[in-house]
Order: structure tokens, then sequence, then C-alpha cells
């Protein structure tokens, strides 16, 4: 960056209900511009605590440079700091009847590059998170095979793996927003989306091994939790890149992402990616149970209902700055946000600053794998005046996000899944961020 450019100041704007509280580097930036009696102090008591917490700036010896830190191990496995409390998953009020039927998001808002910290992942369960024995679970292959198999954890572990970065991304994601704008933030118009790094066993390979029929057409996967919950997965794609994963990030499983087994279909919906797998069946024909059948599909305008349209198409939204955070200072900022493409790799990402009508490509950040999150970065500078701000990604196939105006014009105003409109968010003079929608 150089010299001349001022350094980002966004901080969160006064909570909203459901936005989430001061944390990270904009809770950081928050915290500094108190201290120094910038833009958000105020008050007799921001000044007493300003002048208390300044004995540690320079040129003073802070605090923590005058005496001995935790030991070694003082956490036998490593958290976050205690400032970063509030970086966290969350969930939204009245979403789901129950918690064990719920929803957990992201925060978007809050993180670097493309990949989530396995604790940070979104959580979509159906009947609460059960705790598997790895080593009483065992994973049973039938129906057209020549030779069925069951296997422990141990016998899948023993076979040749792969890692491989990809996202996950619910396909009922920004699905709040498809009449209108109903959330804040990006955590929640956004947070349904995660990218690790999974390692585990190709399905072809075991399908392979279990001799599978030439003349099947699809695999049904099924899980482990109290809800049984099954997904019907085309031979195509069982044979192409589907996973059986038991590894995230270098380490097992989370418990809530489906440790110690789970299926990984990349570049789909993510309730085919089963977690605590248990049984995988080989078929001719769809099975059409009640997650493919009531659930996870498409209204369409004229009242029908379209079933198996697996793939997350082209998506991309800013995360910073977006709704709920403040533009402090005018001048220099960096736009960033993520971009994925559940067809491919994300080949260009614009950025527009008014709502659509002019548009800058985004450098985008190395490596750009494919069906992963990629991360854009573009230069701005902020006059002080309204802007609108938005994102277009552009995926290897040449499939282009599109506007709401364009994607209402197919699939309406009523549907749940696969909105992958384009996101806007409108900065106000102020520099208040928040959520509206462009046509």
């Amino acid at each position: 960056m150089s010299s001349n450019r001022r350094p980002r100041r966004i901080v969160p704007a006064p909570e909203h209900p459901l936005a989430a509280p001061s944390s990270g580097r904009r809770g950081f930036l928050r915290r500094a511009a108190a201290l120094s009696g910038g833009a958000l102090a105020g008050g007799a008591g921001v000044a007493a605590a300003g002048a208390e917490l300044a004995r540690n700036l320079p040129p003073n010896v802070p605090e923590w440079s005058r005496t001995l830190g935790a030991p070694i191990l003082a956490s036998p496995y490593g958290v976050p700091s205690r400032f970063e409390a509030n970086v966290r998953r969350r969930e939204s009020p009245g979403l789901t009847r129950t918690p064990h039927s719920s929803v957990s998001f992201t925060p978007l808002q809050s993180l670097f590059g493309i990949v989530t910290p396995s604790g940070l992942h979104f959580e979509r369960h159906h009947a609460g998170m059960p705790e598997v024995d790895p080593h009483q679970h065992r994973l049973m292959i039938h129906g057209m095979v020549r030779a069925p198999r069951i296997y422990s954890m141990e016998d899948l572990m023993r076979f040749p793996s792969v890692s491989r970065v990809h996202f996950i991304e619910c396909g009922a994601n920004t699905g709040m927003e498809w009449a209108n704008v109903a959330v804040p933030t990006v955590q929640y118009t956004h947070g349904m989306l995660a990218c690790s790094e999974w390692t585990g066993v190709p399905l072809s390979t075991l399908l392979d091994e279990a001799g599978y029929d030439r003349k099947a057409r699809f695999v049904l996967a099924e899980g482990a939790d109290g809800a049984g919950l099954t997904r019907t997965v085309s031979m195509a794609m069982a044979l192409d890149d589907v996973l059986v994963v038991y590894g995230q990030n270098g380490e097992m499983l989370r418990p809530e992402q489906g440790y110690p087994l789970r299926l990984l279909v990349p570049g789909v919906q993510g309730v085919s990616s089963v977690k605590w797998l248990r049984r995988l069946e080989v078929g001719d024909q769809p099975w059409n149970t009640r997650e493919e059948s009531l659930h996870y599909v498409d209204l369409m305008p004229g009242g029908k209902h379209r079933q198996y349209t697996w793939i997350q198409e082209a998506k991309s939204v800013i995360t910073t700055p977006s709704g709920g955070q403040v533009i402090l200072d005018r001048g220099y900022h960096e736009i960033t946000g993520l971009a994925w493409s559940g067809r491919g790799k994300v080949k260009r990402v614009d950025v527009s600053t008014d709502g659509g009508r002019n548009w800058r490509t985004a450098r985008l950040q190395e490596p750009v794998h494919t069906k992963a999150l990629t991360r854009f970065r573009l230069d701005w500078t902020w006059d002080g005046g309204p802007a609108l701000l938005q994102s277009r990604c552009m995926d290897d196939t040449g499939y282009v996000q599109p506007t709401y105006r364009q994607l209402r014009a197919v699939r309406g105003t009523r549907s749940i899944y696969h909105n992958n409109a384009i996101q806007t968010w409108r900065v106000d003079p102020s520099g208040e961020v928040s959520n509206v929608q462009v046509l």
C-alpha cells in the first residue's frame, strides 16, 4: 500500500437486534478511536476509560510487558484470544421452531482469506448433533454392488487419502432475502457458507471396491443423526469429485460437522453433503425422500416445485464494508469479499460503487481453487458521499451472477432456495452501511 493511502477504519454500527456486536479488527478500531478521542469517543465515562487504558500506549511500557505471561499448555487445545470472543457463530431468532433443527451463521465479516476456522463453520442440523463413538461407527455400502461392504473408521483411514479445499453452502443461504430486505448484516444474509480443507477417501474408490453395477445412476446417502437424513446423489457426481471425509482443516471433523464421517459433494447445496454418514445405497433411480420431495425444492412461478437443483450457482458478496459497519474516515479503503461457484473456478469479480452503473474488475487472491471460496479485493477512495456497493461474479463456464430483476424474472419471489442475486450495501454520508436491494 502506498504511503499516501489512509488505513481503513471501519467499525460496527450501533447494534440491530440481529447484528453481531463489535468484534475482531472492527472492534479493535472502535476501541482505538475512543482512546484517541476519535469520532466514536464521547462523554466523561469514555474519557476516563481512555485515560485508564492509555497507560499501555507508547511511549509507556504496557503492563503485559512487565510480567510473566501464561505458561506453556495454559490451554491444551488452542482457543482464540478473549478479545475475539464476539467473533462467533450466531442463530437468527425465530428462524426455526426448535434449536435442534436450526442454523448458526458464519461471521463472514470478521474473517480473512478463504478458509473458515472449523469452530466458525456454519451449522445446519435436522435433529440436533449426535455424539457418535468412532470406534462403533460403521459405513455400509450396498444396493447395486457386487460385494457389499461395511467399513470401520480404521478401515477407511487405511485407504489412500486426498485433501481438497471446497466450500459448503446451504441451499437456503440468502433465502430470507428473496422478496425484500430481511436481515441487516452479511453474517445473516450470506453466513450459511464456509470453506475448509477436507481430507478423506474419494467415493469412487469405495464404489470400485464394492463393484458397483454400471447400470446404476444414483447413490443414496444416509446420516446417523436422529433425523436419519437422506439425500440422493447422482452417480456422475459420485464418480467425479465426491469425498467420504473424516478430516477438516488438518484435524478430525468437528462434531457439528459430522464427526467422525461425512459426505462432501463439492459445489452442491450443503444438505447433500450428509453428516455422520452411515450408509450408501447404490440404485438406478432417485429415492425422492422427504428432504428432496417436501424440502430443498424450488417453488417456481405458477406454483410448480422443481426438484434436484443441486448446483450452487456463481455468487459473491462484499464482506467489508458491509451491513452493520460504519466507515469512520473519508479517503482510501479496501473493498473485499468472497466469490464462489458450484460449477468450477471463479474467473472474474467486478465491483460497483454506484449500484451497478459502472463496474471495475477486482483483484483475485491466489490460489483460486475449483468449487472453493475466492477472496477478491478492490481499492476505493470514499469521498464521503452516498454509495451503493455491489459485487458480480463470473465463473469459468461463462455464467454471470444475476441481478434481483433477472433472477426474479425466472424464479419469482416466493422461493427459499438458491438465491444468488447480486447483494447491495448502501453507504450513507454518515458512514453507516446498511442492507438494501437494487433491482
